[in-house]
């Protein structure tokens, strides 16, 4: 009766680790956001990330040129700010959606990029009825760029 309960219990002890470490690898991401010190839309940004279960570590600098190039991000996709997570870099907007779907489908790029600062992107005014483009950047020195998804209005 002892040896049952003692692999039942070790069993069940097993089990609840497991379950524990998956639902705790989705919400546990760290990222390091470089932002301007003066930029409040990189501030509504990153807290809907650490709304959304990420830990953000929130980085002020006067050179963001700097940033952008150590981490690989093309001049032609530069947002606002830039963040690193899990090996990518987001730079500017990315919508949350998209950092979900990045660090689970977990593809063989750089990282990610919205362009400038767009209106209704998140951090900017978030608007459901918002339009632009989601870049993928390629590894290497070439840098090669993709739209990565659409953000489109829904209707």
């Amino acid at each position: 009766m002892k040896r049952r309960e003692f692999i039942c219990t070790g069993m069940a002890a097993i089990a609840v680790t497991l379950i524990a470490k998956k639902a705790g690898a989705e919400q546990h991401w760290s990222m390091t956001v470089y932002k301007d010190p003066n930029c409040g839309c990189c501030n509504l940004w990153s807290k809907a990330m650490e709304n959304a279960g990420f830990r953000v570590e929130r980085v002020d600098t006067d050179d963001l040129p700097a940033i952008k190039k150590r981490f690989g991000v093309p001049a032609a996709v530069e947002g606002c700010h830039t963040a690193i997570i899990g090996g990518y870099f987001l730079d500017g907007h990315v919508p949350l959606q998209m950092v979900k779907k990045l660090l689970s489908e977990r593809p063989d790029i750089a990282g990610l990029a919205v362009p400038g600062m767009p209106v209704g992107s998140l951090g900017m005014d978030y608007d459901p009825n918002a339009s632009y483009d989601v870049y993928a950047v390629a590894k290497g020195a070439e840098q090669k760029t993709s739209v990565y998804f659409k953000v489109r209005p829904k209707n």
